[in-house]
């Protein structure tokens, strides 16, 4: 990919301060985006999730990028305009926004407790729907821009039974996604007239991260070997450099590690 393609550009990431999202944030400051991190971590409270807004800005900054910490909290609307307020107050402008932040919960049916299916719903899609509704103005006044979803594979419909492995679910992660994956084409027909491109990036593969391991790590000795996602940003980078007219596609990161093959 040609070096500093993004120069100019400034990018939020939401859920960046470990995991997919600093990922995609160092590979969009590494293509010449200044980059916000944003997320609610700005000190570490729990040693299975190590890394805040400040270290990875920090980090970003340390080896030749742009990137300014800004904390957000996904289930607050006055903190996601806040956020979105202070990156145009500050940088100026606005041309990609990643929602990445998101949350598995525990349970099935029967056993998921109520506040954990608000929480979930909160930061995995009324969040970003928020988020994008902030955002757009500023995209458009940039004279367009790229918005990016972060879904999984288990947004895929799992398809009439009956089924092999039942335990295999993604009942609450699936839903959440599939509805988001849903709004994000909606939103890419809304906006394609104003240059304005929605897009999905999706997981296909299960990717150890901070978050992804929480429950199963050890508090008090966690094993902190954690899966880079590498491929992730790189992604993310290859959407963010596209025309606005690739909109509304639901694309997984091996995908695009396919068609890059080769080109670097």
């Amino acid at each position: 990919m040609p070096e500093k393609a993004l120069a100019d550009r400034v990018a939020i990431v939401a859920g960046a301060s470990r995991g997919i999202g600093e990922y995609i944030a160092r590979h969009l400051a590494r293509a010449g985006a200044t980059v916000v991190v944003a997320a609610r971590s700005e000190e570490v409270s729990d040693p299975r999730l190590p890394g805040t807004i400040h270290s990875v800005a920090e980090s970003i900054n340390a080896e030749g990028g742009s990137a300014i910490a800004i904390p957000i909290n996904m289930r607050d609307p006055d903190s996601i305009q806040s956020c979105v307020d202070r990156t145009v107050s500050e940088l100026g402008r606005l041309d990609i926004v990643v929602n990445n932040a998101a949350i598995l919960v525990p349970g099935d049916i029967e056993s998921v407790q109520d506040r954990h299916i608000d929480l979930m719903w909160q930061i995995d899609l009324r969040g970003p729907i928020l988020m994008c509704k902030a955002a757009v103005p500023h995209l458009k006044a940039a004279g367009g821009g790229h918005i990016i979803n972060v879904s999984s594979s288990a947004a895929l419909f799992p398809g009439p039974g009956p089924y092999d492995d039942p335990s295999i679910g993604g009942l609450f992660y699936g839903t959440v996604k599939a509805g988001l994956e849903r709004f994000t084409q909606g939103l890419a027909q809304e906006l394609q007239s104003e240059h304005v491109s929605a897009n999905v990036l999706s997981l296909g593969y299960v990717i150890r991260t901070p978050g992804n391991v929480w429950a199963q790590n050890d508090a008090e000795q966690p094993n902190l070997n954690f899966d880079d996602a590498d491929w992730m940003g790189r992604a993310a980078v290859w959407i963010a450099m596209q025309s606005s007219a690739y909109t509304g596609h639901i694309v997984f990161d091996d995908q695009i590690r396919y068609w890059l093959d080769g080109i670097d």
